[in-house]
């Protein structure tokens, strides 16, 4: 007797899925799929959805530390966007909550004003409170991502400043 298994593997060829008949047999299975998924996350709170999207950002954060890539220019305010996005529904109510003013935080953000060290220092204090559930973010990730930033910056733009900077430093004489 040939059980369904058999079947499948029977008839299974260049990776095409053969467990369905028919065309409208895979319609109405992908249509329950998508109806499960949708009633799945309908019952999904906000806390959960929260905490799945600062999972993603403590993911990302730790894949961009942990990669050689180096062309990947001002993540920290791209990560800086998302956890703000995440945890609030406007950012003057995080600059609010980091005693900041929305306009300093904005220049940040932007791109227009460096980060000052007290900034990195409230930051660090709220995403520890913030990430208690997620296991293993490490508070100085925001810093480590900061300074990747400012490394990956200065190496792409050594033809800028190197000539220049190379006139004025004098070398020993080696024999």
């Amino acid at each position: 007797m040939r059980t369904k298994k058999t079947k499948l593997l029977d008839t299974v060829e260049y990776g095409v899925d053969a467990r369905y008949n028919s065309q409208e047999e895979k319609q109405k299975d992908a249509q329950l799929l998508m109806q499960t998924r949708r009633d799945r996350m309908a019952r999904t709170s906000e806390q959960d959805i929260m905490r799945a999207k600062l999972m993603q950002l403590k993911l990302q954060i730790d894949e961009y530390l942990n990669s050689s890539e180096s062309d990947r220019e001002h993540q920290f305010t791209s990560f800086l966007n998302v956890y703000i996005n995440t945890i609030y529904e406007k950012h003057q109510q995080f600059a609010q909550d980091l005693d900041i003013t929305p306009v300093s935080l904005s220049q940040i953000l932007n791109k227009h004003r460096e980060p000052k060290e007290e900034f990195f220092k409230k930051l660090m204090i709220h995403s520890e409170r913030v990430f208690k559930a997620i296991k293993g973010f490490h508070k100085q990730s925001w810093y480590q991502v900061y300074y990747r930033d400012k490394i990956n910056e200065t190496m792409a733009h050594q033809d800028e400043w190197r000539e220049e900077l190379e006139k004025k430093i004098k070398f020993p004489a080696f024999s």
